[in-house]
This record gives structure tokens, sequence and C-alpha cells, in this order.
């Protein structure tokens, strides 16, 4: 299989809904924006601006640019976006169009929600982005979009929101990510120290504050710094912003750059909607997998690419894996930090390398208009320990791995395994929570060889939160000699993967998968390098056990407002979300 079949595949797979989309870009690009406002609509338009901004807007002489902004001074990644909406209207006066701040979006911190019960929201947060950047959009007075956001669920509800808006170019700006603190490494180490008890709590805050200490993007690479990477392979930033630092004059020019691009394709009227496409997610796939990025994103990318027609799905993942080579060493997947990684040579290098291999598309649009090879670069990899080239790859394969059996379907990323076991045949422990794994634990009750499932985790039973902080507990077992897998319906950190961790399991136990049958000492057998997981279990007592499958409550913290959410989302396999395929949605 080669990149190129594998994208024709995609392509005939959704050429009913791809189509159904392009045609509603079309005909929004065909309708009158300014001239079907009434006076009444113009006067609250421009009600806030200047005299002169007015005049022109009424005369038709100026374009006006959308901000959709999910600033907020809590998120260290979005804090930076304090003064952009100035920074903005600056730039674009200067080039004779106008801007105004159409909208804010919730953007919440999985890193404070972790463990919390907050973090049942977290998926369903995108979906509400993604309606909140409609709702900002749908005044209907824009011609083109600036998308201010860089987080977890931000960057993808951000670009589901935009996608239905495809007739407006658009652009990314990301703000860089914060100096690095202490390294990944001693902060890993630590939080064992702690859960060990090792430690105590004041050693254990210390250490975190001495990581997390400025403005900018948290500098390990989960979601959020995936978020970047593949922004930019799909053409969605300007070449190799991604990761310069927050608040620099570097980061000034960058943003100056990417707003003459956002203006250049507002004059040539280039939508968003017909410069994504098909080859665009391919390479944004190959992207995730050359650099060991979030396995967040296979819920991610597969519900960007639904709000746009496009139908992706595992198996896609996990074919294009066989095919990409591990370029990249950066945190959880080795020791440096995303600003060792940009200082080697960044994401340019990688897509340098995975276009001398023919590994990406090059005949992409791009917010630049030059196809990919904007983004490459002449360089060596300035660290081999961080970046290498395809020759001397780290793996020969991209780290993700489709596993399928009679507990349903699952994918695993196996790029930052600490462990050389890939095949294991375990009793099962069954937890009902993150806090019943550590209770046990503080008993002493997991100093053995295992396979922790934890059903009732997925996006309709609890909202499938992130259960990172199980990683110290599990990674501490690991080490001390024990083969530990986890088995789960929910979701891992994008800054996970040090053991065996087998999630997003669909159908989930809520929907009536396996996983919620699992009993205590039953036998499951893992074989990670073909990509097969059993339950050695008899037929009839499975049967026996599904009449008997009691459903998880959910209470309190807010939760009760998605009920909705957890009713109607569809499945991990769909991008565990709301929303239909074009010519699919309910009326």
């Amino acid at each position: 299989m080669s990149i190129q079949k594998i994208t024709q595949k995609i392509v005939e797979r959704s050429k009913v809904s791809r189509k159904i989309y392009l045609n509603r870009v079309h005909e929004a690009l065909a309708q009158p924006k300014v001239e079907a406002l009434s006076c009444s609509n113009i006067a609250h338009t421009v009600a806030s601006c200047p005299h002169n901004e007015k005049n022109a807007f009424s005369d038709g002489n100026v374009k006006n640019i959308a901000i959709v902004s999910a600033y907020n001074d809590m998120l260290s990644a979005h804090a930076p976006y304090y003064r952009y909406p100035e920074k903005i209207k600056n730039i674009l006066s200067k080039n004779s169009m106008i801007a105004q701040v159409a909208g804010g979006v919730p953007a919440m911190c999985d890193g404070v929600t972790q463990g919390q019960d907050g973090m049942d929201l977290s998926l369903f947060s995108r979906d509400v982005i993604a309606q909140a950047t409609a709702i900002s959009l749908s005044h209907n007075v824009f011609d083109g979009a600036v998308m201010l956001g860089i987080c977890d669920k931000i960057v993808p509800g951000l670009f589901m929101g935009l996608m239905s808006f495809g007739h407006l170019p658009a652009i990314f700006l990301p703000a860089g990510p914060m100096v690095s603190g202490i390294s990944n490494d001693e902060k890993a180490r630590i939080r064992q120290e702690y859960a060990k008890g090792s430690i105590g709590t004041n050693e254990l805050l210390k250490a975190e504050m001495s990581s997390y200490s400025a403005q900018g993007t948290c500098t390990f690479y989960g979601t959020a710094n995936t978020n970047q990477m593949l922004l930019e392979v799909m053409g969605l930033h300007v070449p190799g912003s991604s990761f310069v630092p927050a608040l620099s004059k570097q980061r000034d020019e960058m943003d100056k750059k990417g707003l003459e691009s956002l203006v250049k394709n507002v004059n040539e009227i280039k939508p968003i909607g017909l410069m994504i496409d098909e080859k665009s997610f391919v390479n944004a796939i190959v992207m995730l997998l050359a650099t060991g990025g979030s396995t967040n994103h296979t819920l991610h990318l597969i519900a960007m690419a639904r709000s746009c027609g496009i139908i992706i799905n595992w198996q896609d993942f996990d074919e294009l894996s066989k095919l990409t080579p591990l370029l990249a060493k950066i945190y959880p997947n080795g020791s440096a930090d995303i600003n060792d990684f940009h200082r080697a040579g960044g994401t340019r290098f990688v897509i340098t390398e995975l276009i001398r291999h023919n590994l990406l598309h090059v005949d992409v649009q791009t917010v630049m208009g030059k196809g990919l090879n904007a983004y490459t670069c002449k360089d060596e990899s300035l660290n081999i320990a961080i970046l290498q080239n395809k020759e001397n790859a780290f793996s020969s394969q991209g780290g993700l791995t489709l596993m399928e059996g009679n507990l349903g379907k699952a994918v695993i990323k196996t790029s930052s395994l600490k462990t050389k076991e890939r095949k294991f045949t375990l009793k099962a422990k069954v937890f009902s929570s993150q806090e019943h794994v550590k209770e046990s634990y503080k008993k002493g009750e997991l100093n053995r060889d295992f396979i922790a499932v934890l059903p009732f985790q997925g996006a309709s039973a609890t909202g499938m939160p992130e259960l990172h902080s199980l990683s110290p507990i599990l990674g501490l077992l690991q080490d001390q000699g024990h083969n530990v897998v986890l088995i789960t319906d929910g979701r891992m950190s994008g800054a996970s993967g040090k053991f065996p961790a087998i999630i997003h399991t669909s159908p989930e136990a809520q929907k009536g998968g396996l996983l919620g049958i699992v009993k205590e000492n039953d036998v499951i057998e893992v074989d990670i390098d073909n990509g097969k997981m059993s339950l050695h279990v008899k037929q009839d007592e499975i049967l026996k056990r599904t009449k008997q499958i009691k459903k998880k409550p959910i209470i309190g913290s807010g939760r009760e407002l998605f009920g909705f959410f957890r009713e109607n989302v569809n499945s991990s396999e769909h991008g565990a979300s709301q929303f239909s395929l074009p010519g699919e949605e309910k009326c």
C-alpha cells in the first residue's frame, strides 16, 4: 500500500459527502454579503467602529475580517493572545482592511482538570467550541477569518466550526511555546517518587511549578503541540511558525507574515473549504506518525475531516503508520522538549525529509499558495538525538497500531513504550475509576503482572476523560519489573505512552462493548505487533454476562448539562462527535 493508494481510498469513500460539502461552499460563495444586509444590519455591525471604518464598510470599499479567539489568561498557551486583536487590527488597517472580534470560544485546560470531575467535559468542549465558532461567524459580514487557539480540544473545535464557513479565506495564528523549565524526564521522575510516597506535596508542587512557569504552550509534545505540528503541515500556518517562542520579536514577525498572506487570500478569494482536501488530511496523519504525536488525534482528525465531508478511519492510520518512519524524539517519546525540537530543525526538517521520500503530498493548497514546498528547508538536523533522516530513523514505522479482537477495536501508541515486550497473556484486574486504581496501589494489590481494565470511560458514559493520572502508578509498576497493560474505552493524555495503553476501545462499554463484561482474573491476550486483543471467555458465558451489564450513572460537576451530548455522541471510530457528515444531518 502506498500513500497515493491510501489517499485514493479516502477519496472514493468520501465521494458523496465531500461533493455535498463542496456544493455548500460554492453556494455560499455565490451569495451576496454586505449587499444582502439591511441598513439596520449595517448600523449594528459598525456601531462600535471608528467613523472612517463605518464609511468604508457602508460603501463596500473595505474587507472585514473576523477574529475568533480562545483567549483566557488561565491557559498559559492562550495568555499571549491578550493583545492579539489590537495587533491584528493594526496590521490589517495598513492593508485597507478592518477586523472585528467576532466571538470568543471556551478554552479549558486539561492540565488543571486531569483527574478531576471537570475532565469529563473536556472532549465535549471540542464540539461546544465548534458551535461557538459557528455562532461567531454567523453574522455574514465577514470576508475572512483569523483563528486564535492552541490547545487540546480548541484547535479541532475551531477548525470544525470554521469549515461550516468554508467559503471564507482563513488562517490560524499560533502564539508559541513557553520557555523550558525543568526537564520532562525529571518531572516524570518526581511524579513517580510522589506516587511511591518518597517525597511530599511541597516537593511535587515545586517541580510542577518549575515545569509550567510562563506564558506559552506547555513544552512537552502533547496534544496542544501536536495541534500546531498538524496545522503547519496542513498549510494553515506560516511555514516554520508553530514553535517560535511566545512573546518574542520573531513571533511578531511571523504573525505579520501570516496576516499578509491572509490579506492576499482574501483579495484573491481563496476559500479555506476548497484549500483543505483529502491530501491535506493524509499529510496530517503522516506528520502525526512521523513525530510520535498525540493519540487524541485518532479522534480529532477524524472529526475534523468529517466536518468538511472527508471520511478517514483507524485503518488509514494503521496503514499509514506501516509506511511512515519515526523521525523525531520529543518527550514523551524522548527527553527533548518542543523548544529543543524547534532548535534542531523542527517542522520544516520533518516535512522536508518526508517529501524527500515521497511520504507527503506536495501538490496541496496552503495559506502561502505555493504548495508544501514552501514549508521545507535546506538544513540538516542540528541534533540527531532529536531529529533523524529516514535512513537513520528511530523506528521504521510510525508507532501507532490498530488493535482488533472480540473486545472491539482500539488504538495503541507504541513510539514511546519503555518495554520491549509486545505480547502478553495476563489476568485482568478490573477497575471502576482512576481513584480505584490509586486505592488498589496504596493497598499493595498491584505488585504483580496484570492487565488493567477500565471500562465505562467512553464518550457516552462519562464524556471520555483522559486518564493521565494513572501514568505515574502504572509507569512505576513497569519500572519495578511488572508487565502492566491498560485497556480502556477512555483516553490517555497526549503526553502518555510509557506503558502499553490500549485506548478508545469501540464499541464502548456503555453501548454494549465487551469491555464492560470483563471480570476479575479473566485471561486477556494482547499481541501488539499483530494488532490483536482477545478476551478468553467462552461465548455462552459472554452472552450470559452481557444480559447482566450495568450502565454507569453520571452525576455532578456540571456534567448534568451534557446529558444530550452523552446520549447523541457517535463512536470513537467516528471521532466521538455530535456532528453528522454533510448530507446526514438531523433536522
